[in-house]
């Protein structure tokens, strides 16, 4: 069993944001890193650097060896460890890397194609669902992968550790350098690498305890411009069933700062820690404005096709539904004419739309309709809207009258007249314009439908 080491406490050290995730659907980008300072010396300030300055942290691993080397210079044989995932998907990645150890069998893998069970409507699914089928098509297509390797001396593994560090550096500015070094190089640590195209974009690493059976997260990112496309959260499923079936982990602890909480909570972490004190104390270093966070992984869950398993529950519940309930069912409307109802004349009922739409016209032609044609604009007017609660325009009833829909009765349409001249008198004193206009317009507007419903009386 390992004996108490590592524990020191550290200076709090600022992040970048490292990573960022609006899981579902409708989060803020958070900062999911644990960021140590370097215990040899503090933090360092944020400053801008470059690519040369990354690779010089690792003075052994030169460009000669990564142009043309032999495939190991360890003298050990290779040790690949592939995050565990579907059939189809590790069909995919084993055609670019190696095979993964026999302990990460999937445990929740299900033998059925979920490609014909589900719709891809995202009403149906849900933009979680949605998002990580996304991502699980790349993997099966082999342009997205998720393996885990730690320093174990193949050129391939090396580059693309390498190439994790440099992420790392970019999006951690106030980390040490060459503590990133050290801890992803450190063959006790593992790093769990999204790769896409065959070129890291982000990762996590981790050391495992396994005699203890938890593991401790030191650094958790995404590059800058592969944010906000739901990789942290993919990464850190993956990550979750690797070390259950791979190292036999039931916990995961980390150290995190303001910014990496609420990333953290969204993947499962909590402020409690339930794990046994004798377990981690002694084992995981202290840190200094960080808050411990625990995740507990589960024992049963697929982590790797966790969108399978809610679309499949979601199904199971919209069908239940449907069993209980008609609200599924569309009835059809109720068959009217307009101005009858029953089969009977309706009071005041519109023959046809000849009636208010010949109104209408008149009332838009007036020479006082100029002040009514709009709405009221309330930049011009900030307080109208306060005041006139139930305002109306002759645009608007132009279009309600167009739509041969709403004026059912030629009461209706008379009213929204009357509300616009009563409206223009509420708001305006009688000696402006507005006012005279809409008295004006009213006296026509009332010898228009009395001279109109003359004639059609005289017509019955």
């Amino acid at each position: 069993m390992e004996t108490s080491h590592r524990k020191r406490k550290l200076p709090p050290s600022s992040l970048s944001d490292a990573t960022a995730d609006e899981d579902d659907d409708t989060t803020a980008p958070s900062s999911p890193s644990t960021s140590p300072s370097s215990p040899s010396r503090p933090s360092s300030p944020s400053s801008s650097h470059s690519d040369d300055d990354d690779d010089d942290s690792l003075h052994t691993f030169t460009a000669a060896r990564l142009d043309g080397a032999p495939p190991s210079s360890s003298g050990r044989p290779p040790k690949p460890e592939s995050s565990t995932v579907s059939a189809a998907a590790a069909a995919a990645a084993a055609a670019a890397a190696p095979k993964p150890d026999s302990a990460s069998a999937a445990a929740g893998d299900g033998k059925e194609d979920p490609k014909g069970l589900f719709t891809d409507n995202i009403q149906t699914s849900g933009a979680y669902s949605a998002r990580e089928e996304g991502l699980k098509r790349e993997e099966e297509a082999g342009r997205l992968k998720f393996l885990c390797y730690s320093n174990d001396g193949v050129d391939e593994h090396m580059i693309w550790l390498v190439g994790l560090k440099n992420i790392f550096a970019r999006q951690l500015p106030n980390m040490p350098k060459e503590y990133i070094v050290r801890l992803v190089m450190d063959r006790t640590h593992k790093s769990m690498m999204v790769i896409r195209n065959n070129i890291v974009v982000g990762g996590i690493t981790y050391r495992p305890y396994t005699s203890q059976k938890f593991g401790e997260i030191a650094f958790c990112a995404i590059t800058a411009d592969e944010q906000v496309k739901g990789y942290g959260t993919r990464l850190m499923n993956h990550l979750k069933q690797h070390a259950r079936d791979a190292d036999g982990l039931t916990h995961f602890l980390t150290y995190a700062d303001n910014n990496a909480v609420g990333y953290f909570v969204k993947q499962g972490f909590t402020k409690e820690i339930t794990l046994d004190k004798e377990r981690w104390q002694g084992y995981i270093k202290d840190y200094d404005g960080g808050i411990l966070m625990e995740c507990r992984i589960d024992q049963k869950l697929p982590y790797v096709d966790l969108a399978t398993m809610i679309r499949r529950q979601r199904q199971a519940i919209d069908e239940k539904i449907r069993e209980l309930s008609n609200c599924h069912i569309v009835y059809s409307g109720i068959d009217f004419q307009k101005g009858k109802l029953g089969g009977r004349q309706i009071s005041g009922g519109i023959p046809n739309h000849d009636q208010p739409f010949l109104l209408i016209t008149n009332m838009n032609e007036h020479p006082d309709a100029w002040p009514f044609k709009e709405p009221v604009d309330s930049r011009d007017v900030p307080d109208y809207y306060d005041i006139i609660k139930d305002p109306i325009d002759l645009k608007t009833m132009s279009k309600r009258v167009e739509s041969e829909q709403y004026y059912v009765t030629l009461e209706m349409f008379v009213a929204d007249m009357k509300r616009m001249f009563s409206n223009a008198k509420t708001y305006n004193s009688p000696d402006t314009i507005y006012y005279k206009c809409a008295s004006r317009l009213e006296s026509f507007f009332s010898n228009k439908v009395a001279s109109q419903l003359a004639q059609a009386s005289t017509k019955n």
